[in-house]
């Protein structure tokens, strides 16, 4: 299949294949039918006056309704004290914001039991701090609320989410410690991340950018970064076959990782890394090239569903509006490039850094590609769909 290299604004390139667009009319049909759901995935609404509402609220701040966020409709719902149910609104009796509502600032709806539940998100979380330590739990709020959009986003790409109550060796869970009382390393092992809560004090983690030269540094991009390597744990390396793919592009994974380390930090990256990798930490090591490109991929999505849905970007770019084929992910690159140049320039009238500070190059494209067919494969197939999920 022919490649066509064109540059393009930033000084980024896409990779562009010629390729016969098909259209299958069953998926076509699929696309009209969930479109007036799929429009409205970030621009959130009260179903009780129609005011706008962000992912944060608990309350309307118009109708004064009491609010909560159901992952499963991907909406808020009124929680309302008495009457009939109808669609938008729950019963106070059958409803409750999650038992984090005030320890995390938490507004998902969880069903009323005898015990107070945790939402899906807040689930997931094995370790926090203890409830004496006011500082440390000012941190957790701010990374549950991180997390929350994290795991939405896997919700809408339709990745698996299986926590240690499924699968008590390799599900999902998240240590959230605080490095002034005990040594805490940001990082993931065997299905656990963990973060350090000291990266919730916006001066603390702005230090730390300065200090490592990053151009950005984020509670959802570490959130980001980590799940990317719990995705490589679950997709990749079983299989002997995309373990080989994956050596293609990023490199053997096997590779001593803890000197790979040693020497990012004692000599810096090698000259030239801006050709090959998406940031300086990717070409530490190949699992940091595949988290790095992964938490980037994770990034443009949000980015480009959210723009959608407020109409500055086209409405292909929803996550309802999958981009199938050989084309797919060619397609979503060529709708963010613009957006992300418009976007920095938005915030350079506005005196600010940009939005997005990043050069996507042939080769990282390549290698995000690899993480884009690798979740679309896995999602298109049921049954292996339904393997991982336990």
């Amino acid at each position: 299949m022919p490649r066509v290299w064109t540059p393009c604004v930033g000084g980024t390139v896409v990779v562009r294949r010629t390729v016969e667009r098909a259209t299958e009319p069953d998926a076509l049909g699929e696309f009209a039918a969930s479109e007036a759901k799929g429009l409205w995935m970030r621009d959130f609404i009260c179903p009780n006056c129609g005011q706008r509402l962000a992912f944060e609220n608990s309350v309307c701040l118009s109708c004064d309704s009491h609010l909560g966020f159901s992952l499963e409709q991907m909406s808020f719902l009124v929680i309302a004290e008495g009457g009939s149910t109808q669609p938008g609104i729950v019963l106070a009796s059958d409803y409750q914001l999650c038992a984090n509502r005030i320890l995390a600032e938490c507004n998902w709806l969880v069903p009323v039991e005898p015990v107070h539940r945790l939402c899906q998100s807040c689930a997931l979380t094995r370790t926090r701090p203890n409830d004496a330590d006011t500082k440390a739990l000012t941190a957790f709020a701010a990374a549950e609320k991180a997390k929350r959009r994290l795991i939405v986003e896997l919700h809408e790409l339709k990745l698996p989410i299986v926590g240690r109550d499924t699968n008590p060796e390799r599900g999902l869970a998240f240590d959230l410690l605080f490095s002034e009382q005990e040594k805490v390393f940001t990082g993931h092992d065997g299905g656990v991340i963990t973060l350090d809560l000291t990266e919730g004090d916006d001066v603390h983690r702005e230090q730390l950018r300065i200090s490592m030269g990053e151009p950005y540094r984020t509670l959802l991009g570490h959130f980001r970064h980590e799940i990317g390597h719990y995705y490589f744990f679950r997709l990749i390396g079983p299989s002997a076959k995309c373990v080989a793919a994956f050596s293609e592009l990023f490199g053997d994974p096997e590779v001593d990782y803890q000197a790979a380390l040693d020497r990012h930090y004692k000599q810096g990256p090698s000259e030239g890394w801006e050709q090959d990798f998406v940031s300086s930490y990717a070409s530490m090591h190949p699992a940091e090239d595949w988290a790095e490109t992964f938490a980037h991929y994770l990034h443009i999505r949000d980015a480009l569903d959210t723009s959608a849905a407020f109409g500055f970007a086209p409405a292909a770019a929803l996550y309802e509006r999958r981009t199938l084929g050989p084309c797919g992910f060619d397609t979503l690159i060529e709708m963010w490039l613009p957006l992300a140049w418009a976007l920095n320039m938005v915030n350079r009238s506005m005196g600010k850094d940009d939005l997005y500070p990043f050069v996507l190059t042939p080769p990282v494209l390549d290698k995000m590609r690899f993480i884009h067919t690798a979740v679309d494969e896995l999602t298109s197939d049921r049954g292996r769909l339904a393997a991982v999920g336990h």
